[in-house]
């Protein structure tokens, strides 16, 4: 076996590391715009909560909101989550045991 300069392994070391470190940085940079989009995402929503009440008692009924195409976002969203529940099969029952069983 050859010399081996321990300087030179330093460098290919930290240069493999680098590159390591880079796809790290990526990731967490990736993982806090989705923390921060979903921040938004909520803050946008408590305000369209806000101004459909507002449009409400400035006179708006649902059936106007509705045919103008502004439905009560957040009725909507309840309703599809009840009835993704209340619709479930019992093989989909089953499946969601098993995944719980996994964790």
């Amino acid at each position: 076996m050859g010399n081996i300069s321990i300087e030179q392994t330093q460098q290919q070391a930290r240069a493999l590391l680098d590159s390591r470190i880079e796809s790290i940085t990526a990731l967490v940079k990736a993982r806090q715009r989705v923390a921060d989009l979903k921040e938004q995402l909520v803050e946008a929503e408590r305000e369209d909560k806000r101004a459909y009440v507002r449009a409400a008692k400035d006179g708006w009924s649902v059936e106007e909101l509705k045919k103008l195409g502004l439905e009560n976002a957040t009725a909507g969203r309840r309703r599809t989550a009840n009835r993704k529940s209340s619709q479930s099969t019992p093989q989909e029952h089953q499946d969601d045991a098993a995944d719980s069983a996994h964790i």
